[in-house]
């Protein structure tokens, strides 16, 4: 037995090495809702990533716009590079170009812009929980919800976009640095978006994790073969996927389950290695969503996902790839 085989190709020393120049470009860390605690603020995340010697993070907040908390990370920490956005929510009006147009210009400025969480009409409409053993409808409970919630969230129409949507996309591919995600929309909202960013010029497009845990296997090829890098976050396939947090809103009686899930989802970690496997590590980047305080810190959680690949036996450059060289695309990082 030599020592290259299977039984000593792993080790944590060897997945802390992988995050060497890694980059995760999807971290909740604080401020957040006082109901919904975090693990971590920035200025922690920054110093722990680039002690194990990560290139970089993005900060996703789903109440503001993460530039200007970027900008002030980026003023105490030095040695990594860490990027703020926008998140199209309902705290911004849903579909508001004012909103895009100035995190464009403000702090470090935008480097992605993502067509809503939680507020998604797609997303709010199927959010719930568990009361006595029956699943509610936040929608079908709480009519405030909405007239306050829903009819204020994302949608991505048929056939032409908006004045306003047109607007946003418009200054997406005025400003390159910048990367589009599609959102917590549906499949098919998602590939309408795939559509309008290619005619509008927009070079680089994100499949949120989000509607990839809705993809047949057709609709991943059919998104990969658009050019756009499929996400895939390790939050989805944890002990808090099935567990009611409140992560949006801040009234008690909304309090839902994670992603409006009813359950885990199916096939694991172990479903996303066999799909980097089958569609080719060239088309994935991977990320934590982490920040929640019932999960490790991001960067712990970025080692913990690269371990896992390890086990499920994907090679050191398919995870070189999902981890850095395909993130650094995004973010124009690479040489």
């Amino acid at each position: 037995m030599t020592k290259d085989t299977w039984q000593y190709s792993r080790s944590r020393s060897k997945s802390e090495k992988f995050l060497e120049g890694a980059i995760d470009l999807h971290v909740h860390p604080g401020p957040h809702l006082i109901s919904s605690p975090r693990s971590t603020d920035p200025i922690k995340t920054a110093i722990e990533a680039r002690d194990a010697g990560m290139r970089a993070f993005a900060i996703m907040d789903v109440f503001n716009m993460s530039v200007g908390t970027a900008w002030m990370v980026m003023q105490v920490v030095e040695g990594i590079e860490v990027y703020g956005g926008i998140i199209l929510n309902t705290v911004f009006g849903g579909m508001n170009p004012r909103a895009v147009k100035t995190a464009v210009h403000y702090g470090s400025g935008a480097r992605f812009l993502t067509f809503g969480a939680h507020s998604t009409f797609y997303q709010a409409d199927k959010e719930g929980r568990f009361e006595d053993g029956k699943w509610i409808l936040l929608k079908d409970k709480y009519p405030k919800f909405v007239t306050e919630e829903l009819s204020r969230c994302i949608r991505i129409p048929e056939g032409e976009p908006g004045e306003e949507l047109t607007e946003i996309l418009e200054v997406i591919a005025a400003n390159p640095q910048m990367y589009m995600e599609t959102g917590h929309v549906s499949v098919a909202e998602a590939f309408r978006l795939i559509e309008l960013a290619k005619r509008f010029g927009i070079k680089k497009v994100v499949v949120s994790n989000a509607v990839v845990e809705n993809f047949t296997d057709a609709d991943m090829q059919k998104a990969i073969n658009s050019g756009a890098v499929i996400e895939r976050l390790l939050a989805a396939h944890t002990h808090t996927t099935p567990i009611p947090k409140t992560h949006y809103y801040t009234e008690p009686e909304y309090r839902a389950m994670d992603e409006g899930l009813q359950s885990t989802t199916v096939g694991g970690v172990a479903k996303v290695a066999e799909q980097i496997r089958k569609f080719g590590a060239d088309h994935f980047m991977i990320g934590t969503d982490f920040g929640v305080y019932t999960l490790p810190t991001p960067v712990e959680g970025f080692r913990e996902f690269i371990a896992c690949l390890m086990d499920l036996g994907l090679t050191d450059e398919e995870i070189r790839k999902v981890s850095s060289i395909n993130p650094g695309r995004l973010v124009d990082l690479n040489d």
